[in-house]
């Protein structure tokens, strides 16, 4: 047995109540996304810019996307039946170990792949320089993207996890930081989160002036990670468009309603979750230093690392403790590159090791100070992305049967750990 295990094996776990969270469930219906977003298509400021004969880069990046090779397949359809040669590349910045196979092998995770779509995937890290900004920062764009006749960049739209400003994760983001490959992005980090939310629409504004950029198309997400809204927006729209979707984004995303905790638990990091692991707006935690709007419990433990985000746990340095089956996971020449690229590397740390559930979540609750330890404060939730379900301990039970988003469903349960000390209703590893 570890030395966690002998130190916390008398710490007593409340049973958890299951709790529904109610979010709006206003959405797109799957089956209608083609026939919408063709019908978008069809207004006449986007057919115009279509040629038969252009070739046309797709941007797809690394998240995990609701719909996404349902969206990309219409788009190369769409372009397809205009008598256009689309083609798509992936748009990650330093993402899939910062090398042309591995971002192939992210959009592979999420179901892009040349058969799926019906045309080619062109991946390569080689970019040049296509301008600089009014300070004199060279920007640089993808050479295979640059060298089409047109660009599309595809993109949800959300809030950083890392800084706070009118463009986060989005279609500016995308330009600057995806499309500029690891080159890109790493010239754009260079001067620190807390320039990203001035560099991004400056580095931005010089990609829509000077490449072949014809439109951009938005996805806003509900709570429920369902796709709430399609926006295709001009290459002239965006800047000032952009900002306006952002701010609908965040009305959407889900959240814990509960304000304070003493430990969060998190069943399953990954890069189809956040582009750090973890939702920094739902835990609280960033790596940049910048004050978050989310919980921030006192201890936060995880216990497993997504299959998709092969072994890229970016974020892993926000947690208190992982099991040891979460670091076995890791694939640390991909956590650097990410962190290397961004000059931020916090996400990186290696947190403190159980060698199971069992032991991680007592420790996370023992090593809480200045509480009440037969009644502490846990939280448990599957990831940051889905939130309808969470688990509560008793301690927070009055709060949620109080608060008007929120419904206790059951009796509490005892954690259902099996002989080895691991959950056996783990979610989403």
């Amino acid at each position: 047995m570890s030395i966690i295990h002998e130190l916390t094996k008398k710490t007593a776990l409340p049973p958890m109540f299951l709790c529904r969270q109610h979010f709006s469930r206003e959405r797109l219906e799957v089956q209608d996304i083609p026939d919408h977003l063709r019908a978008q298509l069809d207004q006449e400021k986007f057919r115009s810019r279509l040629r038969p004969g252009m070739t046309i880069a797709l941007t797809a990046g690394s998240r995990g996307i609701s719909n996404m090779p349902l969206i990309m397949r219409t788009l190369v359809d769409y372009l397809s039946g205009m008598g256009t040669v689309p083609f798509i590349v992936p748009a990650m910045g330093s993402h899939g170990g910062a090398t042309a196979q591995g971002q192939l092998e992210m959009l592979a995770a999420l179901g892009i792949t040349e058969e799926s779509m019906g045309c080619p995937l062109r991946s390569s890290m080689a970019v040049k320089e296509i301008g600089r900004t009014a300070e004199g920062h060279a920007v640089y764009l993808d050479e295979i993207a640059a060298a089409a006749d047109g660009i599309i960049a595809v993109n949800r739209i959300k809030p950083h996890t890392a800084y706070a400003g009118p463009y986060g994760s989005g279609l500016m983001k995308m330009l600057t930081i995806g499309l500029g490959k690891q080159t890109g992005a790493e010239a754009c980090h260079a001067w620190g989160f807390e320039e990203l939310a001035r560099l991004v629409p400056a580095y931005g504004q010089v990609i829509l002036d000077n490449t072949p950029l014809l439109f951009a198309l938005g996805i806003i997400e509900n709570p429920y990670d369902e796709t709430w809204r399609l926006a295709p927006l001009l290459n002239e729209e965006i800047a000032g468009r952009e900002p306006l979707l952002q701010e609908e984004a965040r009305k959407q995303m889900p959240r814990i309603y509960i304000e304070q905790a003493d430990v969060l638990i998190v069943d399953s990091m990954g890069k189809n979750y956040s582009g750090f692991g973890m939702d920094p707006n739902i835990t609280g935690r960033a790596g940049s230093g910048f004050p978050m709007p989310g919980l921030n419990p006192q201890r936060l433990g995880v216990l497993d690392l997504t299959a998709v985000s092969h072994g890229n746990g970016e974020g892993v340095g926000m947690a208190d403790f992982i099991t040891r089956r979460l670091f076995n996971k890791l694939d640390l020449e991909k956590v650097y590159a990410n962190c290397v690229t961004a000059l931020s590397f916090r996400g990186g740390y290696i947190p403190v090791i159980a060698e199971n559930d069992a032991d991680l979540i007592r420790l996370a609750v023992q090593s809480c100070v200045g509480t009440d330890r037969r009644q502490p404060r846990i939280i448990r939730i599957s990831n940051t992305l889905n939130l309808e379900h969470i688990r509560i301990s008793g301690a927070l039970a009055a709060e949620a049967g109080q608060h008007p988003q929120m419904d206790i469903e059951g009796e509490a349960q005892p954690w259902p750990f099996d002989r080895q000390g691991n959950l056996t209703d783990l979610y989403g590893a």
